[in-house]
């Protein structure tokens, strides 16, 4: 057999093998009759939670704006996300006024931000019961409420040109509320102790890149076609 009739064998039997182990893959063969990205991503989304959790750092922080007053307007998309958000800052011990879409709130800082944190930890720790038996509705708009809330009276606080203000509501968007959204139903896995199993599957992504890209040189070669640049 010729070195060209070898590589072109060589070749396909890379590219076949290649997509015939796509194929297990995308199957439901992994624990948990998941597919295998599937199973990975979830495997990296449990390492990941571990590392995001900042809401005791943010509770201590929100401590020392215990003694800050909090006067604000906000207006919201319609009177249903109004009326949520109003019984938010109703919990925290605000002085609520609903006005249609409108909100004017006066409360403690501190206060509001401890609240949130609060709420944003039982999201975060998969205990959303709590958070519907509080509020009335879902706990995962809980949160997407306390975030658009934030949202809204950073860029009101913005406006007024009170910037350390701004900057309090929009690091609880960031290090409490969208970490609690969206790991929520997310277990926590130690990276330590999965070790082992991410470096495997990181050797594996490389060498199954490579794996497909020198089966397609080898059918190229093998069909008499030279790959330069």
């Amino acid at each position: 057999m010729s070195m060209q009739s070898k590589l072109k064998v060589r070749g396909i039997f890379m590219v076949v093998s290649f997509f015939a182990l796509l194929g297990i893959i995308f199957s439901p063969v992994f624990p948990g009759k998941m597919n295998g990205l599937d199973y990975m991503d979830n495997l990296f989304n449990m390492i990941s939670k571990g590392s995001s959790y900042f809401i005791p750092q943010s509770l201590v922080e929100s401590e020392k704006f215990a003694d800050k007053a909090l006067e604000t307007k906000i207006k919201l998309a319609n009177e249903k996300e109004a009326a949520e958000i109003a019984k938010l800052f109703a919990a925290s011990g605000a002085q609520v006024d609903v006005a249609g879409v409108e909100l004017n709130i006066k409360g403690n800082v501190g206060q509001i931000m401890k609240t949130a944190l609060e709420d944003a930890d039982m999201l975060f720790n998969n205990n959303g019961k709590p958070l519907v038996d509080k509020y009335g509705y879902d706990e995962k708009r809980v949160i997407f409420n306390w975030w658009t809330a934030c949202s809204k009276i950073s860029k009101y606080l913005t406006a007024e040109k009170r910037f350390d203000g701004a900057k309090l509501f929009e690091n609880i968007k960031k290090k409490a509320l969208e970490p609690a959204f969206n790991y929520y139903g997310v277990n926590i896995e130690n990276w330590k102790a999965n070790i082992v199993l991410v470096l495997a599957s990181l050797a594996f992504y490389v060498i199954y890149t490579l794996w497909y890209g020198f089966g397609l040189m080898f059918v190229f070669e093998g069909l008499g076609y030279k790959i330069g640049h």
